[in-house]
């Protein structure tokens, strides 16, 4: 991906979506929450999700044998048929002063290193993502440490420090990380000058568990992985032909506009909330429920308080918004059942793929207002739903940014769509070049797999 400027997660629209959407998509009923039939399996086997002639690695701890191949100090492995790491005897006591809140706090603490994993793709980025439960008085860090193709390393970046609740500390990622090669924009670790032939070769992942000192709290960490990618800069696509197609999933619709002057304190509220209205669809289409209690803070005045809940549950305090790729994985894996990693794929067949499946994507994209045709708007940054393709290929996608539930519903263009989701580079309003995604999108998915489900992660990288 092009260095000259990095994609930005905030989704701040360029122009006002509800009055420029009004009338120009003929609003469709909205569809029920749908679970589609989904017999008992295993989970999706761990291991590297590379597939030859793709320039994306996806790899993940998941299982037993996994977690005892790192190196862990005052941790343990729960067994059963969902492993996952847990703070056992602590290694020591620390404090942390949260930057956004001022208070020091001690905590107990236990570390996990993982092997080193060594890319299939040497890569220009990296994103890390994890699914872990928090109880509250727990939270955790991740970090990546990567080995460059020249035999140096990075230092042990923060990619993240998380709980499921905000009352402990504050969600946050970590600004001002760089050894001068490269340097962690929010969530993503980016080779500074990919054109040097500087890439990383290999990385390892290290999480530290945090307790209340005195209590027998742990978080439970069941997935953590990286997505290594090295995708060419380009300004255009290939064209991909039509496959598995006429095929729409009943996804819920929400919109992030109805929303707006929401919650100001999650990113002014609902108008740059895109990234946990599009996340909530899909986890409700795919069996998640939030529960009263969880709710009862909202504002019964609210419409759709589940989104609300979202955006409460994505936001990165250093970030100031909801945007942030892996916290939006991580809140879909606090639903019980289900799982959520960040990755890149590499065409629409990778989505017909898992449409076909029962699957539905969220992509991240930005582009102009008149290069989506019936959009009618502009982003620097935006992410959306995809739930189907009709019988001619164009994509139906659950875009959040419309003025009513009524109106999520969209039809785009099968090429429009298909580049400027996957180009690295573009021209905004300016005709400055900028960065677009490359690709990136979440996929969540159940812990228990029906087979099909499962050749479809697998065939895009995802084990």
């Amino acid at each position: 991906m092009s260095g000259l400027e990095q994609p930005s997660r905030r989704s701040v629209l360029a122009v006002a979506v509800a009055a420029a959407v009004t009338g120009t998509v003929a609003p469709a009923a909205a569809a029920p929450a749908q679970r589609p039939a989904d017999s008992a399996g295993p989970g999706i086997p761990s291991g590297a999700g590379h597939t030859p002639g793709r320039p994306v690695d996806y790899r993940a701890w998941t299982t037993y044998s996994d977690w005892r191949g790192g190196t862990g100090h005052g941790t343990r492995v729960s067994p059963g048929p969902r492993a996952g790491l847990e703070i056992a005897a602590p290694a020591g006591t620390t404090d942390y002063t949260d930057p956004h809140t001022g208070t020091t706090a001690p905590w107990e603490y236990a570390t996990w290193t993982g092997p080193r994993h060594r890319l299939a793709v040497p890569a220009t980025e990296a994103i890390a993502s994890w699914n872990a439960h928090t109880p509250p008085g727990t939270w955790l860090q991740a970090e990546l440490r990567g080995t460059y193709s020249d035999g140096t390393d990075t230092p042990w970046y923060v990619m993240g420090r998380w709980a499921a609740g905000d009352q402990d500390i504050k969600r946050t990622s970590v600004d001002g990380q760089s050894d001068g090669r490269s340097t962690v924009w929010t969530d993503t670790l980016s080779v500074d000058d990919p054109a040097s032939g500087l890439r990383l070769a290999s990385y390892r992942l290290r999480l530290t568990l945090y307790r209340r000192p005195g209590t027998r709290l742990t978080p439970t960490v069941h997935r953590f992985g990286a997505m290594g990618s090295d995708v060419p800069d380009r300004f255009t696509v290939p064209a991909s032909a039509p496959g598995a197609v006429g095929t729409e999933l009943g996804v819920p619709r929400y919109s992030q506009e109805i929303h707006a002057g929401q919650y100001p304190q999650y990113d002014n509220g609902g108008e740059a909330w895109c990234s946990p209205t599009s996340s909530q669809m899909a986890v409700e289409y795919l069996g998640g429920r939030l529960t009263p209690a969880q709710l009862a803070w909202v504002d019964p005045a609210y419409a759709d308080p589940q989104v609300c809940h979202a955006a409460r549950s994505t936001y990165d305090s250093q970030y100031e918004g909801c945007g942030n790729w892996p916290f939006n994985a991580a809140y879909a894996a606090t639903f019980d059942g289900l799982q959520g990693v960040v990755t890149r794929l590499g065409s629409l067949t990778d989505l017909e793929t898992l449409i076909a499946a029962g699957l539905p994507v969220v992509t991240s994209q930005s582009f102009l207002k008149s290069e989506l045709t019936g959009a009618g708007y502009g982003t620097s940054g935006h992410l959306m739903a995809v739930v189907g393709f009709t019988a001619e290929g164009d994509v139906i996608a659950n875009d959040p940014a419309s003025p009513g539930d009524e109106a999520v519903r969209r039809v785009y263009r099968r090429r429009e769509f298909e580049n400027i989701w996957l180009r690295t580079k573009r021209y905004n309003d300016s005709g400055k070049v900028v960065s677009g995604s490359g690709g990136v999108c979440y996929l969540y998915f159940p812990v228990r797999l029906t087979p099909r489900r499962r050749r479809a992660l697998q065939a895009v990288g995802v084990r």
